[in-house]
């Protein structure tokens, strides 16, 4: 593609970034056969190819956002199906946060879109307004339904209160802060990322992350300093805070490194391990901060990840449950794993079935569910459609974001992780307890 930004522009860096990545964009359309909002609304301009046009313009020009423009933007889901597809290696999640940091910096939204973007941004990463936020919203959630109208607000004032949980789990005291020592000799230390929203909705994946590392022989640290990756705000436009998250989370565990040495970073919720594998572009151009952000990164690893090249092996005997597994966005299109977690649940004695059109977006997508409510339930109706074909005894996913998602259909939802923790000692996952006592599962462990 060619471009003409003139010398002046192509000294921000950013912008010279945008400049490159548009210029390897070969105008194939590939991208348009799996980008979900194509093949749902079929716009040329929802399609990355429309979006790549659209933001090379406002960039080109230098020109604030425009209300033609910004729903596009909005519209795309960064599940970055479309950089698996490319053959030209467009590095479209650049782009795309790129030009949503210069709709937030030159658009002025509707004072209820503002008001609601503030909301969010301000209280899903903070795990205890989180939580009073869902508190607070469980009471109300029975009138969602009254919600009146078909506004853009009320669809997403609805969105919300269906998606808040009926029921709350108590905080956990496992993930608080604090060093958990392997169990036995110990042959490894990493650090783990505790999160934000999953540490309310499901604390039950960190305990299991926890447990079945320790047994392994991993020194867990959970760092006080360190919390929301910034994925949140960063996919909102929302620089500054996404900086300050980057910062503060690579300040805490490049001094953990420097003390007592890290053997990785760990993430169980895959959409924080694509940013944290990201930090080191992102704070390239900050004074004192490129060289340590690119060491953290360089350790990021998922939990299957980590758990693939560490050795895992179950200690119970094969149940026969059939497993299908979604592969979240952020960890087969962002992170390019798509293999190592069915690997790891057949090994665990499962019988692991994909999902056709699994390259698709469950509609989850950080917060798009909440501010694209109608697209997000028709992705989640054909995602759970796919899912049923399977036939499956339960589901398991490597995003917290994709469990809540799908979660209400009727089919069990478990972390990738609470299996593994499960098929090597740990306790049943929740989901499935009564699942197991029905089939009459044994739950012992076996010998080792």
């Amino acid at each position: 593609m060619q471009t003409a930004f003139t010398p002046e522009q192509l000294r921000d860096a950013d912008t010279a970034e945008a400049n490159r990545i548009l210029r390897t964009c070969v105008h194939c359309g590939f991208c348009t056969a799996t980008c979900p909002t194509f093949v749902l609304l079929g716009d040329e301009l929802d399609s990355p190819r429309g979006r790549i046009y659209l933001i090379k313009e406002m960039l080109e020009q230098d020109r604030p956002a425009t209300a033609e423009i910004v729903p596009h933007i909005d519209r795309c889901l960064s599940c970055l199906s479309c950089m698996t597809t490319c053959p030209s290696g467009v590095h479209y999640m650049h782009l795309i946060d790129h030009a949503r940091r210069h709709v937030e910096e030159t658009y002025r939204r509707p004072l209820a879109e503002r008001a609601l973007r503030s909301v969010l941004a301000l209280v899903l990463p903070r795990v205890g307004l989180f939580r009073l936020a869902l508190l607070g919203a469980r009471v109300v959630k029975p009138l969602a339904r009254l919600v009146p109208g078909q506004s853009p607000l009320a669809q997403r004032l609805r969105a919300m209160l269906s998606l808040a949980p009926a029921h709350l789990p108590p905080p956990s005291d496992v993930e608080r802060p604090r060093i958990h020592p392997a169990e036995g000799v110990r042959r490894a230390r990493v650090a783990l990322l505790a999160g934000c929203a999953q540490q309310v909705l499901a604390p039950e994946i960190n305990a299991a992350t926890i447990r079945l590392l320790t047994r392994l022989g991993v020194e867990v640290v959970v760092h006080p300093q360190a919390g929301c990756c910034g994925a949140l705000v960063l996919h909102m436009g929302r620089h500054a805070p996404a900086i300050a998250a980057a910062k503060r989370n690579v300040a805490a565990w490049a001094a953990e490194l420097d003390a007592g040495g890290l053997d990785a970073v760990v993430i169980n919720a895959s959409g924080c391990g694509t940013t944290v594998k990201d930090y080191g572009f992102m704070l390239r151009g900050e004074p004192g901060w490129a060289e340590r952000a690119a060491r953290i990164s360089a350790l990021a690893r998922d939990i299957t990840e980590f758990l693939s090249a560490f050795g895992y092996r179950p200690t119970r005997p094969p149940t026969g449950l059939r497993v299908t597994y979604h592969a979240a966005c952020s960890l087969q299109h962002g992170q390019k794993i798509t293999a190592l977690p069915k690997a790891l649940l057949t090994k665990a004695g499962f019988l692991v079935a994909d999902v056709p059109e699994g390259h698709l977006c469950c509609g989850s997508a950080g917060t798009y569910n909440l501010l694209q409510p109608a697209i997000a339930e028709r992705l989640r109706a054909r995602k759970l459609d796919t899912i049923r074909a399977t036939r499956p005894d339960l589901v398991a996913a490597g995003n917290i974001g994709c469990l809540a998602q799908l979660a209400g259909a009727g089919i069990p939802m478990v972390h990738t992780v609470e299996l593994l923790d499960w098929m090597a000692g740990g306790p049943v996952p929740g989901a499935i307890a009564q699942l197991v006592d029905e089939r009459g599962l044994a739950v012992a462990a076996a010998a080792a």
